[in-house]
């Protein structure tokens, strides 16, 4: 059965029946604090907004987004896919993310796939229905499925914040990759995407505490020195430099 968070009271509703799943996130929810259900809109605009934030900051997707969405009213895929592409280009994408717009908006318009639809398809048939589009990769897919359409089982194991804070909340030796997070998820079945919120809300706190950036450009986790202050040693007393007069005097000395 596939379930859905469409307000915080599904949010709230599914974290307790997460945490009765694996007591271990107790504690890692009392770290968290209260957090709020992260939504977006839906369809070909919502899946586009998100290939606009791959592989860059926070507040550097955020501008394109805004930019591609204010730039077509409505956002249809036939318009947007259709569009110059010097004029997609000064909304600020890159060529790859240009092709993966277009090629996403050509599927939707042939038929090849529903984006709400998918929506309904257990997390790991939908991830792949996803993955199959051009310029849609694992992180870009469990993302949609998990703010666009609520599925409470999607992961994005890819996720560094995820992963990270992952390592520190099981304290784990290193961070873990995808395939790592995603064995280790695999105990919170159906309600993998509310472990995602949790451990997103577990690392901003952590985030604020150590100073922890996982964004482009920005500071990365500190790394706790395993290595010793070494104590200086006192280096020997060099010896005194004979006096200058002494010097002429032995030479004199030698000379006569």
């Amino acid at each position: 059965m596939t379930h859905f968070l469409r307000n915080q009271a599904d949010l709230e509703a599914a974290l307790a029946e997460l945490i009765r799943h694996d007591p271990r996130l107790q504690p890692v929810a009392e770290k968290a604090g209260p957090f709020d259900l992260r939504q977006r809109e839906p369809g070909y605009a919502g899946l586009c907004a998100i290939v606009c934030g791959q592989q860059l900051s926070t507040a550097s997707a955020a501008a394109i987004r805004a930019r591609l969405l204010a730039a077509f009213q409505p956002f249809h895929h036939d318009t947007v896919r259709k569009a110059r592409t010097d004029k997609l280009k000064r909304l600020g994408l890159s060529t790859a993310k240009i092709k993966a717009i277009r090629e996403i908006g050509k599927a939707v318009a042939d038929g090849a796939i529903d984006l709400n639809a998918v929506g309904e398809m257990d997390a790991d048939v939908a991830h792949q229905a996803l993955v199959a589009l051009h310029g849609i990769g694992p992180w870009t897919a469990d993302i949609y499925l998990l703010f666009c359409l609520g599925h409470a089982d999607a992961f994005p194991a890819g996720d560094l914040a995820v992963q990270e804070a992952a390592r520190i909340a099981f304290d784990l030796p290193k961070r873990p990759d995808a395939k790592a997070l995603t064995k280790l998820a695999e105990a919170w079945r159906p309600w993998r995407g509310v472990a995602a919120h949790l451990l997103w809300a577990y690392y901003h706190v952590v985030k604020r505490r150590e100073g922890i950036s996982l964004e482009p450009g920005k500071a990365k986790p500190r790394a706790k020195s395993k290595t010793k202050t070494k104590t200086k040693t006192k280096s020997a007393p060099k010896k005194p430099k004979k006096p200058a007069i002494a010097k002429k005097a032995k030479r004199k000395k030698t000379n006569g």
